[in-house]
């Protein structure tokens, strides 16, 4: 069953937000803020509109990566460029409590939309500024792409086979990371606005470079208090042992973790070697990191020998950390994300319905709930000007103009 479009207890139910940003990651922020009951509008200007609606997947030549990022939003097309675009733009802002942006530095300037401006129109607003490498700084007027903050940010390279090359991830992690950590920071300053009514309004300034070091956040502190410059290990684990992804005998893959000692114990039981666990070289975790190679050689000829569906059994009755390695067609069939409905039908203008991801987290006395996939260029352009006083006519006069 599709979802119902309402969900008037959401936690963020009534909160207004302004996204007139582009690609993934600042879109992703306001996406997330939607989940939550956020009444979010994104602007795109007229014609093509948002680049991120020309990424693969397609299905009958729509982008099917739009639908997902853009979830639960209202559309409207806006030429901020043009006088007549940023002054529509200055009508919505009075109405909208966050602005999500992501343009180089100065660009909103040049358009006469400096933050002054806009705290002028609203002096409570929000203003999530989220850039590659930050509003200043010798980089700051550099492009900013996924793969190149998590390059410079330690990620890439600490990813990959030690004698390899470093390696990306199959997704673009540096965009959602740097999302995450613009949701939160627009939240934070909400929550500030909420507790002091006499407070200003806040800008933040969102470097995706800086979120990536801030997510591996031992890779900084290593280097600093011991000189050492942390390489790749593959698949398996540096800081826990044995921790690694290992091949089953029916050719499956399944990955292994567990760095405290019960579950290490749990693990040895799994696979028949309690001798083990008393064994003096394996009685602590920094003790098995420095046999990790002779641990991880056992696990991995015991997984050799085992089909998946034995390897899964003997753990699951030993209590072991273990977990098989899903591709997104394995990701349908289990039954715990089944039964969990983390996947769910959501109401989608082409396709009459998509199933994606559900919203995380959930909120017991304030549920959540998609109500519809992304919507097609400027669906809601003509309800939008219409709430801020414009007439048909006016309205007709902008598209002819190439303002909407």
């Amino acid at each position: 069953m599709t979802t119902s479009p309402n969900q008037p207890d959401a936690p963020l139910v009534g909160l207004k937000v302004l996204d007139i940003a582009t690609i993934i990651a600042a879109p992703f922020a306001a996406a997330l803020l939607a989940d939550y009951g956020a009444d979010v509008l994104k602007v795109e200007l007229p014609g093509n509109g948002d680049g991120a609606r020309d990424f693969p997947p397609f299905k009958d030549g729509k982008s099917l990566w739009w639908k997902v990022i853009n979830r639960n939003k209202k559309f409207m097309t806006l030429d901020l460029r043009k006088e007549r675009g940023a002054e529509i733009l200055k009508q919505l802002i009075a109405e909208h409590d966050v602005l999500i942006e992501n343009f180089r530095p100065g660009t909103l300037e040049r358009w006469g939309l400096t933050r002054d401006v806009l705290w002028e129109i609203n002096p409570r607003l929000v203003i999530l500024r989220a850039t590659g490498f930050g509003q200043d700084g010798p980089y700051s007027k550099r492009p900013g792409f996924a793969r190149l903050f998590e390059a410079m940010g330690g990620l890439t390279y600490i990813t990959g086979q030690p004698s390899g090359e470093p390696m990306h991830s199959g997704y673009p992690l540096g965009d959602a990371i740097g999302g995450m950590f613009g949701a939160v920071g627009v939240l934070t300053a909400l929550l500030a606005l909420n507790n002091d009514p006499d407070r200003k309004g806040e800008e933040i300034d969102l470097s995706m470079l800086e979120a990536i070091l801030k997510l591996v956040e031992f890779l900084p502190i290593e280097f600093d208090q011991t000189g050492v410059v942390r390489e790749r290990s593959g698949n398996r684990s540096q800081y826990s042992a044995p921790a690694a992804v290992y091949q089953t005998g029916d050719g499956k893959w399944v990955s292994l973790s567990g760095s405290t000692d019960t579950l290490f114990a749990c693990n040895c039981r799994s696979i028949g070697r309690e001798d083990l666990i008393t064994d003096p070289r394996f009685d602590s975790n920094a003790a098995r990191c420095d046999y990790s190679d002779e641990l991880n050689g056992i696990f991995e000829d015991w997984f050799g020998t085992h089909s998946l569906d034995e390897a899964r059994a003997r753990f699951e009755e030993y209590g072991g950390t273990l977990a098989p390695i899903y591709s997104a067609d394995q990701i349908f069939e289990d039954p715990h994300i089944i039964a969990r409905q983390a996947i769910t039908p959501v109401a989608d203008e082409d396709f009459g319905e998509v199933r994606i991801q559900n919203v995380v987290p959930r909120f017991r006395n304030h549920p959540t709930r998609h109500r519809h996939s992304a919507k097609c260029l400027g669906a809601d352009t003509d309800a939008i000007l219409k709430s801020i006083g414009k007439s048909a006519e006016e309205i007709k006069e902008l598209r002819s103009n190439g303002i909407v």
